[in-house]
């Protein structure tokens, strides 16, 4: 009998991103949401504590990289009881699909939080085609024959 296993197309992607970047961490300790809102992605990435001087967003063909930065407290003379927040560099890659506008993308750090604001590009985005009406038949005759022939 087998075992149902949770299949997570980025696991493989972040397990390369450490080996890349050595002691960077990836999802677990970067957690995002993404949604659509209208002709727009938005994306939520978790950031606490990040120094924002190190936040780094980059698109390189189509993949999107984001990197932050956590500085570790250096306090001198104590004695710690308990040292559970990380730090060092974080890292994340997402290939992002096409018909998006990554030239327009906007994005914003608040609260801890990185949002990125990506458009749909207009080419993509839905869009009504114009109907003409045939009135008559000998109209739609004269359209009809000087269409290509596609018997062969």
């Amino acid at each position: 009998m087998g075992v149902a296993t949770r299949y997570d197309p980025f696991q493989e992607m972040d397990r390369l991103m450490g080996q890349v970047f050595g002691s960077a961490k990836a999802a677990g300790t970067m957690p995002m949401d993404l949604y659509r809102s209208g002709d727009h992605y938005v994306l939520h990435v978790d950031l606490p504590g990040a120094d924002p001087g190190t936040i780094d967003v980059n698109i390189e063909d189509r993949t999107l990289t984001i990197r932050a930065q956590r500085t570790s407290r250096t306090e001198q003379d104590v004695q710690w009881l308990v040292n559970e927040r990380p730090s060092g560099t974080y890292a994340r890659q997402l290939t992002v699909g096409r018909g998006l506008a990554l030239d327009k993308m906007g994005a914003t750090y608040a609260d801890g939080v990185l949002t990125l604001t990506i458009p749909v590009a207009e080419e993509s985005k839905p869009r009504r085609v114009e109907v003409q009406h045939v009135a008559s038949g000998a109209d739609a005759k004269q359209i009809n024959s000087s269409a290509p022939s596609t018997q062969g």
